[in-house]
């Protein structure tokens, strides 16, 4: 599974890097995937993350 963030979307809840802090950080006001972490395995915190985010700035693809 791919993990993305669009800047464009997000407004700087921090809810992804609470939910997975393992994949995601909290940086300049904006969540970010960390580096290396884009490619991860079915992670339900992950999909938990982007099922919460309240942006939906969070992209999963298979």
């Amino acid at each position: 599974m791919k993990v993305s963030v669009d800047r464009s979307l997000c407004y700087g809840s921090a809810e992804c890097a609470h939910r997975a802090p393992e994949v995601f950080a909290f940086e300049d006001g904006y969540g970010v995937v960390r580096p290396g972490r884009a490619e991860t395995t079915e992670d339900p915190q992950v999909r938990e993350a982007a099922e919460k985010c309240p942006s939906q700035a969070i992209g999963l693809t298979e």
